[in-house]
């Protein structure tokens, strides 16, 4: 897996993020001064942009990845402005996790997309191994030293060339709750992980489910751990674990996991118990905390920015009706979480290089943040773009965090053990999601399948 040594960070570049999230999160207005026209793929757009793109009349692309929904649809609009400039003719190829076998499959039949866009870094070493992606050209990796920082650059490189353009992150140490049910338990937002119980016990007295999980869903399960262990264990420690330098049965595991069920583990916490909380999908544990007026499913869930999409289902209002903490120190300081999607060629063409220099841009990206429900890491992306305050702060906290954040572990571990649904890290963390007394057992798990996913490279 890609070391995460060449950026090093500390525990005070990791809580001044913190404090800066934190700090952004406490404005709750979410009005919105931006427009866009009823095809939204051209007021977006820089008007006085200098990207030079080649005419690729005639050219016809393909770009899969596992976007569905309102994120597809909005992405969409990305590649539409990109037709409408070159004259190429895009596809979205609607793709299923672990896109790695997708692609496979794909690559198999002879039918490899022109572009992937692959939400893991260990994804793309693999693809890089096998000898399916291919470089970014000159021309794209200017564009994307000019908009990326250093730390962005390097989780896209394997054996230091550039193949992956980071179009799409999200800071995934963030806990939405639902606004009626805080103010009719009396729970305040914390800052701490007692505080955390503290206003989970507030929310439980008053007759509400505490907590949303989506356990069918084993990356949220990850993403839980990975919060808990960052800010209790500490960046090195994190660091290790990410490499498999050190096990799983290392103690600083075993903590986590004791502390994760103190929420997971206790009768009435989660909703629908373990058994609904395995069968919900992270859109519905979402949607059910803020759907019931003041009487929903559960009063928070925990996920990143992304959410917003989400929330966006129902009738409920981001900033008034659901309102978001960073996700609280459970250790000396907050963790600081983050996630991404990589455009990778498989189809080394110039139309190919092309969109990837376009994905790489800050034209791109503006006009998706334009559209809510999604961040960039591209640093020349304005502020301004996105919809409203909320959305504004987390990307501004994200961009300047420069390279002080941690990637998702899950998404550094091979695909076997961190990225594939019903085995390896995701299927242990919902089996400890339905029996959280086993730590020792979740752990012995864990390693196994960890040893055998590092040991083989896949």
């Amino acid at each position: 897996m890609r070391a995460t040594s060449d950026t090093i960070r500390t525990h005070r570049a990791l809580a001044g993020l913190a404090a800066l999230v934190a700090g952004a999160l406490a404005l709750s207005a979410c009005g919105s001064s931006d427009k866009k026209d009823d095809g939204g793929t051209t007021t977006s757009a820089a008007p006085t942009s200098s990207l030079a793109l080649p005419k690729l009349d005639g050219t016809t692309l393909e770009v899969a990845a596992v976007w569905t929904g309102q994120e597809q649809k909005n992405f969409k609009q990305v590649l539409a402005e990109f037709e409408k400039r070159t004259g190429a003719k895009v596809t979205f190829v609607p793709a299923q996790d672990p896109i790695i076998n997708f692609l496979g499959s794909k690559i198999a039949g002879g039918q490899p997309p022109d572009i992937a866009l692959l939400p893991q870094p260990g994804a793309i070493k693999q693809a890089v191994q096998k000898g399916w992606a291919k470089p970014l050209s000159a021309d794209t990796v200017t564009e994307v030293q000019k908009n990326y920082s250093q730390g962005w650059q390097d989780i896209g490189k394997v054996g230091g060339k550039q193949y992956g353009v980071y179009y799409k992150a999200a800071n995934k140490s963030l806990i939405w709750y639902n606004t009626k049910v805080f103010e009719n338990a009396g729970a305040k937002e914390p800052k701490t992980w007692q505080d955390l119980l503290t206003a989970a016990q507030a929310v439980y007295d008053s007759g509400v489910t505490p907590f949303s999980v989506g356990g069918a869903d084993g990356w949220t399960l990850t993403d839980w751990f990975e919060n808990v262990y960052l800010s209790q264990a500490g960046p090195e420690k994190y660091d290790q674990l990410a490499q498999h330098k050190i096990k799983w049965t290392d103690p600083s595991v075993k903590q986590a996991l004791t502390t994760l069920a103190q929420v997971w583990g206790k009768k009435g916490y989660v909703a629908g118990g373990a058994a609904g909380a395995l069968q919900t999908e992270f859109p519905a544990s979402v949607t059910q905390t803020f759907t019931g007026g003041d009487q929903p499913k559960a009063a928070m869930v925990y996920e990143g920015d992304f959410v917003q999409v989400n929330i966006g289902e129902t009738k409920a209002k981001v900033g008034t009706d659901a309102k978001v903490f960073p996700f609280p120190s459970v250790g000396s300081t907050a963790p600081v979480v983050s996630g991404g999607d990589a455009a990778v060629v498989f189809k080394d063409s110039k139309g190919a290089q092309a969109l990837a220099k376009f994905l790489a841009s800050p034209d791109a990206a503006t006009i998706q943040a334009k559209l809510g429900g999604y961040l960039s890491p591209n640093k020349s992306v304005a502020n301004s773009a996105y919809p409203n305050e909320v959305q504004r702060k987390i990307a501004q906290a994200l961009i300047a965090s420069g390279d002080d954040f941690r990637f998702d572990m899950s998404d550094q571990a091979p695909q076997a053990f961190g990225g594939t649904p019903g085995k390896g890290e995701w299927k242990d963390l919902q089996d400890f999601l339905q029996n959280p007394k086993d730590v020792a057992g979740t752990q012995a798990k864990l390693e196994k399948d960890a040893a055998a996913a590092y040991g083989s490279g896949s």
